[in-house]
């Protein structure tokens, strides 16, 4: 179990984590050694924290994504 209290805390937890900045409430996983990449959505409740994965695509596929700007705001792919 994990205690975070912001979303520094989930990048410290899992070092493939990159918080997306933009204002955005976002999270992005690297997985099976960096292949993939797993984008969820955060949210702090009251006790818990919430993940909701919003997509998986390969890294190439979010490369994309990112030199078009599209990795804040696409939420399904």
């Amino acid at each position: 179990m994990a205690d975070w209290a912001d979303p520094g805390d989930i990048a410290e937890t899992f070092g493939s984590a990159d918080l997306l900045g933009n204002g955005s409430d976002r999270v992005v996983f690297g997985i099976a050694g960096n292949n993939y990449r797993m984008k969820c959505k955060y949210h702090f409740g009251a006790t818990r924290v919430y993940l909701y994965i919003k997509w998986i695509v390969t890294n190439a596929e979010y490369t994309k994504l990112c030199d078009v700007d599209k990795q804040y705001t696409v939420n399904r792919y």
